[in-house]
């Protein structure tokens, strides 16, 4: 039981909103999506089997910045592993994986083969020599487009329409901005193990302010391309608030674990709200330019 619970750990529960939040996009209350088994399926593959491909290998390949990080060692933020217990990661991770790749390749044919299979190409050039884009800022910021492959995994799997190529692009920020929140909470750790990142090299006040540019574009591109102002005024309290942190409050300061873990709570909240309105409004399915 310590075992499945600390795979679990390592999945990062507190962080599968991102997956979950974009494989909800292409659908809409209207479809009744409940009703069918394969949305269910796919569910479950983004929340615990996904996120244990995508962070599992983060962590096989990550054991000295991760040692020295507070902020892991619970469900939020991931686990702190042994170097026996990352030993035997790739070969789970296998196991877990393999069965939903022949199962909804059989269902949805070679286009989902090949998802899946350029879903697992992107984490192993993230983690693994002699790509390792995760330490070649700010490219391992720009590969988290790779967590678009979600959307079009559910397009491909639910049998919907393609997004809007303006539903893409403002994915793709939201991945960016996603992945930015994490660096900037790892930056002293990072530093100690030698991790070179975006945040290592901006230090934190300037990536929260690059961080903020990208909130503001998101808000921006919801408004003048899809009439969004409910998921707009979301990102713009965000906004507000990080503006305040980054010139006001914490400013360069690190945060306290209680204050991380206070974040990572706010966002899984913003996150469930936020879904249940894309879910009923359908304004990421309609944009307006």
């Amino acid at each position: 039981m310590n075992k499945i619970l600390h795979d679990l750990k390592i999945s990062r529960p507190g962080l599968w909103f991102p997956t979950i939040w974009i494989y909800i996009v292409p659908f809409s209350f209207q479809d009744r999506f409940w009703e069918s088994i394969i949305f269910w399926i796919g569910l479950i593959f983004v929340t615990f089997p996904l996120n244990f491909l995508v962070y599992g290998l983060n962590d096989y390949n990550d054991f000295e910045a991760d040692k020295l990080n507070d902020r892991k060692g619970n469900y939020l933020f991931g686990a702190k592993s042994s170097i026996s217990q990352l030993s035997l990661l790739p070969k789970k991770i296998t196991i877990v994986i393999l069965p939903f790749i022949v199962g909804f390749t059989i269902f949805s044919g070679y286009k989902m083969f090949l998802l899946l299979t350029f879903m697992i190409v992107i984490n192993i050039l993230y983690n693994f020599k002699p790509f390792r884009i995760k330490e070649r800022p700010p490219f391992e910021i720009l590969i988290q487009v790779g967590y678009v492959v979600t959307a079009i995994f559910s397009v491909v799997l639910n049998d919907l329409d393609m997004l809007p190529w303006q539903t893409i692009i403002y994915l793709s920020l939201f991945a960016f901005q996603a992945h930015i929140a994490g660096e900037i909470m790892d930056i002293e750790p990072d530093l100690e193990a030698g991790k070179k990142t975006t945040a290592t090299l901006l230090g934190r006040k300037r990536t929260k302010i690059l961080m903020l540019g990208l909130l503001l574009l998101e808000t921006i591109i919801l408004i003048s391309w899809f009439r969004d102002y409910v998921l707009a005024s979301f990102l713009a309290l965000f906004a507000l608030w990080l503006m305040l942190d980054a010139f006001f409050i914490f400013r360069g300061k690190p945060y306290t674990l209680s204050q991380m873990k206070l974040f990572g709570f706010a966002l899984n909240v913003s996150a469930i709200l936020s879904m249940g309105w894309i879910l009923y409004s359908g304004k990421l399915l309609q944009p307006v330019f």
